[in-house]
Parts: C-alpha cells; structure tokens; sequence
C-alpha cells in the first residue's frame, strides 16, 4: 500500500480530493492511504504563525523554518519509510518517468508552500524538488494532488485493467493512440474500419501507427528523446512517402501545396 501524506497550512483543500474519482477508489480498496495535515499545529504562539517577511527586504512573506521542519518531522515519525517531496518552481519538471520512479516507493510526504516561498534551511530536510512547469502557483497543494493522481494511477490493481496504465501517453514516450467508442457514425465522421474488424493484429498495428504519427505532428520533440525500432521507422518511411506522393500530385495538378509544404 501507498501512504500519503500532505503538509499544508490548507489541508481542507484535500476534503473532496479524497472523496472522487479513482483516489477514492483506490482508498476504499486499501491500494493508498492519504492524510492531510495542517503545517499551522506546530507553529508557536497563540496566533500559530507560519509565515514572516523576508530578511533583506522585498515583497511577500516566507515561511518559517520551525512550523515545516516540526511538520515534517511528525510525518517521518508517522511514515518513516516514507521519502518527501517538495513542491516548488525551482524543482526537477514532473512527468510520467518521474511519477513511475514515484510510485515504486512506499509512501511520499508532501510539502506544500505558500506565499514567496519556504525558508531555505527547509530544503535540506525534503528528498525531492519537485515542479510541474515553468510557471508558479499560489501553493503547493494543487502539484501534490496532481502527482498524487498521477502516482495512484500507477499503482497495480487502482485501474482495474492489467494494462491500463501502460499504453498511458508517455508511458513509452509517445502519445496515445486515438481512441473512438459509439456511435459508428458522428456528425459525418465515421469510425475507423479496422476497429471494427476484431483483427486484433491489425488492431494493435493501427494503433501503434496513430501513436507514432499523433506523437510526431503534436509532440515531435518526444520522437528526439527515445530510439525509433525498426518497426517505427518504417511506419514514418511509409507515411512520408504517402505524403510526398500527394505532394507531387498536387505540384503536377497546380493545387496548392499542403499548408507547412513549400
């Protein structure tokens, strides 16, 4: 089982994140166990401050060493097998490799910051950086409940299918096929024959094509990443002769060339 737990001075935000969906499921099934807790329960004084202003100067407000550092302490205490992650801008970019290595261990402890910024002493105290992109939000919360969906995901038995999680985009550095269900026929557009067929050989080569190709017109800089099998290779070779074919078709007709083609 996963154990997770998530420091934050909103630990409420979590309520209906609990309450849905696969994370849900996944609780009632005993694959994870999730608690928040809230980071103001070890901050001194009657008021149970967090945050203070910055040494220096400047905008915004920090927050204190003491209160993360006793919260973290009381999470190791609680899941001492457990690694933390903090979630900040100035962390490694999340992404599907990273959420697999994640769900390989046996609980994450989540440091959710707010304001500026955590004190720097925090730092040496987490496993992880952890960001979600170049951009900043307003706390942590909302990256740990996105890593934390991403992780269960990845959890044997949480998605019912032995292979559900597998064909996932990324999960083999592509994009994922395309999918279609009913009705056969939409608003003149109709579903592929070859779904249709119950050749499950041809089925899977299908996809596999849609994948490669879907990856290359959307996400080109993944192909750049990952080493093309022979079988790859060829599915581009023969996609791009079919284009330049339509290429000089329309050159000889006097169409257009296709838009991007010169």
């Amino acid at each position: 089982m996963m154990d997770f737990l998530v420091l934050s001075i909103f630990p409420e935000m979590f309520d209906s994140f609990w309450s849905h969906g696969i994370i849900a499921r996944a609780l009632a099934q005993k694959k994870i166990s999730a608690q928040a807790v809230n980071i103001r329960d070890f901050a001194a004084g009657r008021h149970r401050v967090t945050d203070d202003r910055p040494f220096g100067g400047g905008f915004g407000m920090v927050m204190k060493p003491e209160p993360l550092i006793g919260a973290i302490q009381h999470a190791r205490l609680r899941l001492p097998n457990a690694q933390t992650v903090l979630l900040t801008p100035q962390g490694r970019p999340f992404n599907q490799s990273k959420a697999a290595g994640l769900a390989a261990l046996s609980g994450l402890i989540f440091v959710c910051g707010r304001y500026e910024g955590i004190d720097e002493r925090v730092r040496d105290s987490v496993d992880h950086e952890v960001s979600l992109g170049d951009y900043v939000l307003t706390g942590g919360e909302l990256g740990a409940m996105v890593i934390i969906d991403a992780v269960t995901r990845l959890i044997p038995g949480v998605l019912g299918g032995k292979g559900s999680a597998a064909d996932d985009s990324f999960s083999n550095g592509l994009i994922e096929h395309a999918h279609y269900t009913r009705p056969r026929s939409f608003d003149g557009q109709n579903v592929p024959e070859v779904l249709l067929s119950g050749n499950h050989q041809e089925i899977a080569q299908w996809r596999r094509e849609t994948a490669l190709l879907r990856t290359l017109a959307k996400r080109s800089d993944l192909l750049g990443r990952r080493p093309l099998t022979d079988t790859e290779t060829a599915i581009l070779k023969k996609w791009r002769k079919q284009l330049d074919d339509i290429i000089q078709a329309q050159s000889v007709s006097g169409a257009d060339p296709l838009p991007g083609h010169q």
